[in-house]
């Protein structure tokens, strides 16, 4: 799958033998969800973490991701990884896209991080992506793309120093994003070169796994496994597991399958966009102008980065 984004980079061949024909209304209210239900996922997790804490969050997120994908595997049998090498791979790969990347992300918001901020930040990933994989992999971007890095970090500065400077971010809550970024951007590099065409479903069961067993005795040792058991915990929960890990991934899976890698990669810079609307809806929270035009920055530097016709890499699309 390409491009690399927060979900990692498991390459789905195109599927010729597909008789599906998307239209254009089809396939832009299939991306549109994807762009929405990421997005809705920061303000689903600032939920959550008000009756539980993050590693006891993400411990009960992923038990409850294993139970929903129990029967998934069981109807449309996955390939598992044929060896320990190729198992090891993706344990990896999940530890630092779920463990690490969710882990931070979540501590920034419970330190008090906005929803809207955590995901402009991690939303970022492309930019850093494009400057390691042409530094280091030989993959050349266009002029119009560096400078979409440098107009995206510029935009992140703004926001993040304004936040500092009126103390709405913490150095803890900032370091916690800083983590997820570089967990995220490790995750999405690591599997694109160990294991590129892993299957979904086996991926999602094998790194659901490693994070729960990494995580859990962490929930108890740091947090007490503490808990409010509440309907709003289970609803945030069952949302993110549902309509974003599960839903959200095969509709990213679907387009790919049929050719859409090109109008998916051209939105991912709005995710941050939604969840800052909805986090204005629904908590009164409400960015400042200085960091509205942060935020618009931000994102047509993540635009530029990642939307091109002509460049095919791993960033934009193939």
């Amino acid at each position: 799958m390409r491009p690399l984004f927060v979900l990692g980079d498991l390459r789905i061949a195109p599927d010729n033998n597909r008789k599906i024909v998307l239209t254009p209304f089809s396939s832009g209210l299939l991306a549109w969800y994807f762009v929405a239900v990421w997005g809705a996922g920061y303000v689903a997790t600032k939920i959550g973490l008000q009756y539980a804490p993050p590693f006891t969050f993400l411990s009960l997120r992923f038990a409850f991701g294993l139970l929903c994908l129990l029967p998934v595997v069981l109807v449309w049998r996955p390939r598992w990884p044929k060896d320990r090498r190729e198992l090891g791979h993706l344990a990896v790969a999940g530890l630092l896209m779920h463990a690490v990347q969710l882990g931070g992300s979540h501590y920034a918001q419970y330190l008090g991080m906005s929803a809207g901020v955590a995901a402009l930040i991690i939303a970022c990933q492309p930019l850093f992506t494009a400057v390691i994989v042409s530094g280091w992999m030989n993959e050349r971007l266009a002029t119009r793309q560096w400078a979409g890095v440098v107009i995206g970090l510029a935009g992140v500065a703004l926001v993040v120093w304004h936040k500092i400077d009126i103390r709405e971010v913490t150095l803890g809550s900032l370091a916690g994003t800083l983590v997820a970024l570089a967990g995220v951007t490790a995750a999405v590099l690591y599997q694109r070169a160990f294991s590129p065409r892993a299957d979904l479903k086996a991926a999602a069961v094998v790194q659901f796994a490693v994070s729960l067993v990494v995580l859990a005795p962490l929930a108890v040792l740091v947090e007490d496994f503490a808990v409010r058991n509440t309907r709003e915990l289970w609803t945030a929960i069952a949302f993110l597991v549902i309509f974003a890990s599960i839903l959200g991934v095969s509709v990213l899976n679907f387009l790919m399958r049929h050719g859409e890698a090109a109008r998916v990669s051209s939105m991912m810079y709005l995710p941050p966009v939604f969840a800052v609307v909805l986090e204005a809806a629904m908590f009164g929270v409400v960015p400042s102008g200085l960091a509205l035009a942060g935020i618009a920055v931000t994102c047509a530097g993540v635009a530029m980065t990642v939307w091109s016709r002509r460049w095919k890499s791993s960033i934009s699309s193939s």
